[in-house]
């Protein structure tokens, strides 16, 4: 039996997605409950890697299990071993053709800005701006022309790993709005690069405190090659709201 999970996590303490030794990951943590449940070691396999520091509402991983009972009691059953910081929402039995990462269409990130000095209760889900002013106008007209399918080899960076990525992705929205002092950048693609929504990110909110002309960065993008002008913004405003399939 294949089954399709949803989990979310505050990644504040968390070594990041992905296995590593030492564990102190949410796949770590979750193959752990998921080898007391079933009695035997369960390979999950998440729709993509999040970085250490980084949050998601709607991730999503699946795995092979034999389950005889509800699909409610192992929803309730994973739930009750997990930390506080993880909590899967949603179990369901898939066709043995699903895959987490592979029928995934596309995803949806929201990175989180708080213009001056987030509140204490908040600071590990907001990027704090100090003094710094965006001008959120030129913010959406520069992201505007980056929408479309593109290279986007200039806000990615290397995993380290040798792993290859495809630097072509397709870039559905890129949407910054402002709640008072909250400031939020929505973005939606086929797939990221790794690092690619913080660099964009960190890319946008130069142009909007006016330190990056947007033309300039357009002639970076189109470049396709990563510069020391790129920067890549912390990890906890960032979050993984969902995965489209």
């Amino acid at each position: 039996m294949r089954w399709k999970c949803t989990v979310a996590y505050d990644g504040t303490g968390l070594h990041g997605w992905q296995s590593q030794p030492g564990g102190n990951t949410v796949q770590d943590i979750l193959e752990n409950r998921l080898k007391t449940l079933f009695g035997q070691p369960i390979r999950i396999h998440g729709s993509g890697r999040t970085d250490s520091g980084v949050h998601a509402r709607g991730q999503v991983f699946h795995f092979d299990g034999q389950w005889s009972n509800p699909q409610t009691d192992l929803l309730n059953a994973l739930r009750s071993g997990l930390p506080e910081s993880i909590q899967v929402s949603s179990v369901r039995s898939v066709s043995p053709d699903f895959h987490a990462r592979y029928s995934a269409t596309g995803k949806r990130y929201i990175y989180w800005l708080y213009e001056g000095y987030a509140p204490p209760m908040e600071t590990r889900y907001f990027w704090s701006l100090g003094r710094r002013k965006l001008n959120i106008d030129l913010m959406n007209e520069t992201a505007a022309l980056l929408l479309g399918k593109h290279d986007f080899s200039a806000f990615g960076a290397e995993r380290g790993d040798g792993s290859p990525q495809n630097p072509v992705k397709d870039l559905r929205r890129l949407e910054i709005t402002r709640k008072g002092r909250r400031i939020r950048i929505a973005t939606e693609a086929s797939g990221y690069l790794y690092k690619m929504v913080r660099s964009l990110v960190g890319a946008l909110v130069d142009v909007g405190i006016e330190k990056l002309p947007p033309d300039e960065l357009v002639n970076i993008f189109k470049s396709h090659k990563r510069t020391q002008l790129i920067v890549t913004v912390p990890a906890r405003g960032l979050c993984l709201e969902k995965v489209f399939y």
